[in-house]
């Protein structure tokens, strides 16, 4: 009986295998899956990718926001290449503008805090200017503590205030 139960699980699972379109041959339109629809097209070591650089997820261009550490406008290191890409992104296309916009957590005096986001735009302009970025296309803006991403009065929030922006007009 066991090997009658086992002939006939093998038998259901290679039918459900030669249904599946993994062998090839299969009717399927590009982008379609076994799933509904869901595609990963453009999806993969970035090599292929067909969309706009600044959105290739695996690209440095697609961090666009810098945290920084309490009290700091020091670009830490693990940004040095994400800010070099950017740089060499604006200086081989002239025509693309940023807005570097420089933020604070809640901490210190509201013109303490307009003052070192100032610093943290500056500094990630300057950095920019160096990768090539003329300066007519970067603007710093400073937003102090007005703009909070995150809501709340303990460390983990601080952190995610503590930022610059890279916004680019839409593309």
């Amino acid at each position: 009986m066991k090997t009658y139960q086992k002939l006939i699980v093998s038998l259901f699972l290679s039918s459900a295998l030669a249904g599946c379109s993994m062998f090839g041959g299969g009717e399927e339109t590009a982008g379609e899956g076994m799933n509904g629809g869901a595609s990963t097209n453009g999806v993969d070591d970035g090599s292929n990718y067909s969309g706009h650089p600044l959105d290739n997820p695996s690209s440095p261009l697609s961090t666009k926001v810098i945290y920084f550490a309490f009290d700091s406008s020091a670009v830490e290191p693990q940004y040095e290449a994400v800010l070099a890409a950017h740089g060499a992104y604006l200086a081989a296309n002239t025509d693309v503008s940023v807005f570097v916009e420089g933020h604070a957590d809640e901490r210190g005096t509201r013109e303490y805090n307009v003052a070192l986001s100032e610093k943290r735009a500056k500094t990630v302009q300057n950095l920019l200017s160096l990768q090539g970025a003329s300066g007519n296309q970067t603007e710093a803006v400073a937003m102090g503590e007005e703009k909070p991403v995150a809501v709340g009065h303990d460390e983990s929030a601080w952190h995610l205030n503590r930022r610059v922006e890279l916004i680019y007009p839409a593309h």
